[in-house]
């Protein structure tokens, strides 16, 4: 008798994951996170900046089997920063919508490192079906190339020495505005700790299940990027959790590649790596997308379409309109 697939269980379960795999993996979803709110062209010219470019790349990506776009918005008057007013974000995501009648739209609170948290909020409003939510402080240190021209908006190299200061009164916040819009929060967990800021949320009712929760993992105070690590913070997950896994640069293939084995779900972009190997850049976002989509389908992963990525998380089956 067929047995549909579980939709979620607990990952690192012995017995939950052999049931999982005797009745076959849920179809992968593929997030495409499109261009992140800090790196521009001067690391990779397909990096898309202006609303025009992000939806064009979109598209791209989505026909290649994205279900899923985390998108930055970027500054009209200077594309090397992040947006800070709702029409900034409306026009992106209306743009989005024309080019990619059903992919599910996840807009960013995280920003970039000079803006205000009602800045970073600003994006609800603009109607996004998710939304992420960084659990934790996010602490870096890092050297930002520089930008010459003739890129538009030229400028020297930077030295990034930053923190954004979540606290939980901060993510409460942020998690409750999302309810109030009803915006499905992408809870993002960067390091164990953000298991005690999840359970927060969920005593004050502030999440529902199937929660969204993304690992991250390879930047600066996260969790080590490697198998061990990985196998930890997925076990505190709570029940009724869609695993969406992400690594930055030269590790996110590797971890990745562990979510489609697992049965977990994959996010892949010109945020998080602009380098197809070593020495070779990414030439587009589609190609990230296509890269995974061929991976998951060697492993007998099948690709969820948006129709199906939605049914998973409990979004409407009809999309947001702009």
């Amino acid at each position: 008798m067929y047995e549909p697939p579980r939709l979620t269980w607990r990952y690192t379960n012995t017995s939950e994951y052999l049931e999982a795999v005797r009745r076959g993996f849920p179809p992968m979803m593929i997030c495409v996170a499109c261009n992140g709110g800090v790196q521009g062209k001067e690391y990779n010219a397909a990096l898309p900046e202006t609303a025009e470019e992000i939806a064009d790349s979109v598209q791209a990506a989505y026909t290649s089997g994205a279900s899923m776009v985390h998108v930055h918005a970027r500054h009209p008057d200077n594309t090397t920063k992040g947006a800070t007013r709702t029409e900034h974000w409306l026009e992106v995501n209306r743009l989005i919508r024309e080019r990619c009648p059903d992919i599910i739209i996840n807009n960013t609170t995280g920003g970039d490192y000079e803006m205000t948290m009602e800045e970073r909020l600003s994006c609800l409003d603009a109607r996004p079906e998710l939304a992420s939510l960084n659990l934790t402080p996010d602490m870096v240190k890092f050297r930002l190339k520089a930008r010459p021209s003739p890129l538009p908006f030229p400028r020297s190299e930077l030295e990034i020495d930053e923190c954004l200061p979540f606290t939980y009164r901060l993510v409460s916040e942020f998690a409750r505005k999302m309810q109030e819009r009803n915006v499905r929060p992408e809870l993002e967990i960067y390091h164990p700790g953000g298991h005690w800021v999840i359970a927060d949320l969920i005593r004050q009712e502030l999440i529902k299940p199937p929660y969204l929760i993304q690992t991250v993992m390879g930047v600066q105070t996260t969790s080590y990027p490697t198998p061990e690590y990985l196998l930890n913070l997925l076990a505190d997950l709570p029940d009724q959790t869609v695993w969406l896994c992400s690594g930055v640069g030269v590790h996110q293939l590797n971890i990745v590649t562990m979510a489609v084995l697992m049965g977990g779900h994959a996010r892949v972009g010109l945020e998080d790596n602009v380098y197809e190997r070593r020495g070779k850049l990414l030439q587009s976002n589609a190609a990230a997308v296509e890269r995974i989509a061929r991976i998951a389908r060697d492993l007998n992963r099948d690709i969820a379409t948006a129709a199906q990525a939605r049914a998973m998380l409990g979004l409407p089956a009809t999309p947001s309109r702009y």
